[in-house]
């Protein structure tokens, strides 16, 4: 796999209750525009969302935000993006996001995090992609969710030939380094989804 260019964070439209998790946001958003990636993210200037973007901009990096139309109000879509993609719903922003990608990171969020997430790690596990998908574990947030996926591998729904390839990193300078290792060792060919498997999934 190429260079990554761009990542894709999925993340919370809220704060949360830890200061850690937006103080991480900000410390990713400089560290991808200080590198000169591009980040991709779900469009919003609130909450974790707005603070990795921001950073991006503040540091003069580069962001395109994908958002569903019925979104660009309740999440104040963040209108000094360089590029700016409104959707006609959740299913598009998500099938854009994964294109604009070569690599995605989980922050801390709510259920529209851990949906977009599973999504793309299922889609690794059947094989349609080889790009590295990330948990940025601050504060060990997502702890139940690897306890989960160890209790799901125990009880054998996640068979050893169907295996979750997750990356992990628990300090923001860990995630760009871990992401690189792994798009450089990843098998060529696999990258990316055709439009028709995109369209079927």
């Amino acid at each position: 796999m190429s260079k990554i260019k761009t990542v894709c964070v999925y993340c919370g439209s809220g704060a949360g209750t830890n200061p850690r998790f937006i103080e991480s946001a900000r410390d990713l958003g400089k560290t991808l525009a200080e590198n000169s990636i591009r980040l991709v993210y779900g469009g919003g200037s609130v909450g974790i969302m707005g603070a990795v973007a921001s950073a991006v901009l503040d540091h003069g990096g580069s962001v395109t935000g994908i958002i569903p139309d019925f979104l660009t109000s309740k999440e104040n879509a963040l209108k000094r993006v360089q590029e700016m993609i409104v959707t006609p719903d959740m299913h598009a922003r998500k099938r854009l996001m994964f294109e604009h990608s070569d690599a995605f990171v989980a922050l801390p969020g709510g259920i529209g995090t851990l949906e977009e997430l599973v999504e793309q790690l299922t889609w690794q596990q059947l094989g349609r992609h080889s790009k590295p998908v990330l948990l940025a574990n601050i504060d060990g947030f997502w702890e139940p969710l690897l306890a989960l996926i160890a209790h799901m591998r125990a009880t054998q729904f996640i068979r050893p030939t169907l295996s979750v390839d997750i990356l992990q990193a628990e300090r923001v300078e860990d995630i760009l380094p871990r992401l690189q290792a792994a798009a450089a060792s990843a098998p060529e060919g696999t990258a990316a989804l055709t439009p028709e498997m995109a369209r079927r999934l």
